[in-house]
């Protein structure tokens, strides 16, 4: 893939500012925020999508995008990715990235807007977003299943993973995990679709995709755009620390994926493809709704 394994290495991912931290008689002191700038992914010359993100590993971030949407399959897809070098202001070298695709890969961008807004007669609606996402990515056949205690485990094993949000409390993490529930590599954005990506770009770069019998889990809730991403990525079971919404499992039901929400302590719910996931042990009277 040429170039793009060592492309936007993070820099400073968090910053200093001036905040009234109220704590009794309060007072000005120093804070970290974590920066949040906007990125212009350009692929063959063409303005493909600009996305707010946390700046560094910027070539994973293009790179995972280009696989959940469905532009691209394989890293031997690529010919190169690398930051714009000639621009008058030195911040605008930094945010706008390109890709160049490999010799007889085309870029249909006229698909991948259809892709991108699914519609139908009715005007966007769940179920013509549903179909748009199966005709672009078929549901899985992987025979993926997983185990309760393996699941249990991830939670403590991304955090650890998340030194920017320890600093600044301001970003969103998504971890890969391999088939023996291990972390496989983490990573950190203000957006948690940004932080998917970067984790699928990665696989990308070192020739894990398709990703079969792997899992994903999000540090916050589980939206239809993860499980969508998911879906593109060829990952069977998606997690998060919260709750997932009705469209991502209704999505993830007709994909094969197995989705787990409120993945808390020793306890979750799995909301579909229940047979991917080993039966957690028997819970006492009053059920197991998110660690309340």
């Amino acid at each position: 893939m040429g170039e793009a394994a060592r492309v936007g290495e993070p820099e400073a991912q968090a910053e200093a500012t001036a905040a009234v931290r109220v704590r009794g008689a309060g007072g000005l002191r120093a804070d970290l925020l974590a920066r949040e700038e906007p990125l212009e992914i350009q692929v063959d010359g063409q303005s493909l999508a600009v996305v707010m993100r946390t700046p560094g590993h910027d070539a994973e971030l293009a790179l995972g995008f280009l696989v959940t949407e469905r532009v691209i399959q394989g890293a031997s897809e690529v010919r190169s990715v690398r930051h714009c070098t000639r621009s008058a202001a030195e911040e605008a070298r930094q945010n706008v990235i390109r890709v160049l695709l490999a010799e007889g890969v085309r870029l249909d961008l006229e698909a991948l807007r259809r892709n991108l807004y699914a519609s139908s007669s009715c005007g966007i609606c769940g179920k013509a977003t549903i179909e748009n996402a199966l005709a672009s990515a078929p549901p899985l056949a992987d025979p993926a299943h997983f185990a309760a205690r393996a699941l249990v485990a991830m939670p403590a094993q991304l955090a650890a993973a998340q030194p920017i949000f320890e600093r600044t409390g301001g970003l969103h993490a998504a971890g890969l995990f391999d088939p023996a529930g291990r972390l496989a590599v983490a990573r950190e954005d203000v957006g948690r679709h940004n932080a998917v990506d970067k984790v699928v770009g990665v696989a990308l770069q070192r020739g894990w995709t398709p990703l079969g019998g792997h899992a994903l889990l999000v540090s916050g809730r589980i939206s239809f755009e993860i499980v969508q991403k998911a879906l593109a990525a060829r990952i069977p079971l998606v997690a998060g620390v919260s709750a997932p919404t009705s469209l991502a499992v209704e999505l993830a039901e007709r994909a094969g994926i197995a989705v787990v929400g409120f993945l808390r302590g020793e306890r979750f719910n799995v909301y579909s493809a229940h047979a991917r996931v080993g039966a957690p042990e028997p819970e006492r009277a009053g059920g197991a709704r998110g660690a309340a």
